[in-house]
């Protein structure tokens, strides 16, 4: 049967998604058609998380081998097939499953701002009308309590950015050459660069070039809920205007509805010295300058 011979492990709300979406393109790429199926996360669990609308990870999570594998049946030709599941970043199973199933694959990393990505995170389950909070710093004094109460893991909004320690997990068991390690800056600043160097990682033709026009996945908080509601939810009205209005088009006018506040200086500041340490062993273990995360201007 066929498995994956590469990984996109996280972290959440750093470009995953843009990434599954513009590797997808490849002709010598085959993706998982859904994004995410959290094998080696939850593989063997019978899962069962507390959190608003937390029933959606339950529903399209795998969890058995068989059903995993059926995954990559439609794969013919591609010389690299993968999968992007942030939540094998984080959680700490996900390292030793991998191992155990496909040692030899190639695992790709791409990190953001811890700040910025806690944020984001928090707008995006704003966005999805699953926050109970519209205050992010209440938000993430409840965090402990919904960690306690089994809330799945993308409602971790501060324990999700550690990811000096989350990545010292897969250093200490694959060797340093199967991995790759990008930055969400590399990502808005040089997409291009970015994608031909995963491509020569995949071993793939590097001179492909992806339509990144579509920028998946914003977060925001809605400015017209009603507006928001009928771009986002399932309703007939929508599927009879969607040959109407290309994909291009409709999220256009979903972002043009969400609207990104700033963080509270102060919020800002206790997460920064929070994240310190980390920031610090991680720009060590992946060798780059990650500075810009502990200053001000940080963004």
């Amino acid at each position: 049967m066929t498995m994956p011979n590469f990984l996109i492990i996280g972290a959440a709300k750093a470009g995953t998604t843009a990434l599954h979406e513009y590797l997808q393109q490849h002709p010598q790429i085959y993706m998982t058609p859904t994004k995410e199926t959290n094998f080696f996360a939850f593989e063997g669990e019978i899962l069962n998380f507390q959190g608003p609308g937390d029933e959606a990870l339950q529903e399209f999570s795998i969890t058995d081998l068989a059903t995993y594998q059926a995954k990559f049946d439609l794969v013919t030709h591609e010389l690299a097939r993968g999968e992007a599941c942030p939540s094998y970043l984080y959680l700490a199973q996900s390292a030793r499953n991998i191992k155990k199933y496909i040692p030899n694959t190639c695992l790709i990393a791409i990190l953001r701002n811890p700040v910025e990505r806690a944020y984001a995170n928090f707008l995006h389950t704003v966005r999805d009308d699953r926050e109970p909070q519209r205050d992010f710093a209440l938000a993430l004094k409840n965090e402990v309590t919904r960690i306690a109460n089994n809330w799945e893991w993308f409602w971790h909004y501060i324990q999700l950015g550690y990811y000096g320690a989350q990545l010292q997990r897969y250093y200490q068991i694959f060797s340093p050459s199967q991995i790759k390690v990008y930055l969400y800056e590399d990502l808005k600043e040089k997409p291009i660069a970015l994608l031909q160097d995963i491509f020569r990682f995949l071993e793939v033709d590097d001179t492909f070039v992806p339509d990144m026009a579509i920028r998946p996945n914003k977060s925001g908080m809605p400015n017209n809920k009603i507006l928001h509601y009928f771009l986002t939810k399932p309703n007939p009205l929508k599927t009879c205007l969607k040959p109407l209005f290309p994909a291009k088009i409709r999220q256009k006018i979903q972002h043009q509805n969400l609207t990104t506040l700033q963080i509270d200086p102060e919020v800002r500041q206790e997460l920064r010295e929070l994240y310190r340490e980390d920031i610090l062993r991680c720009q060590d273990l992946i060798n780059r300058d990650l500075s810009a995360w502990l200053v001000e201007s940080a963004s």
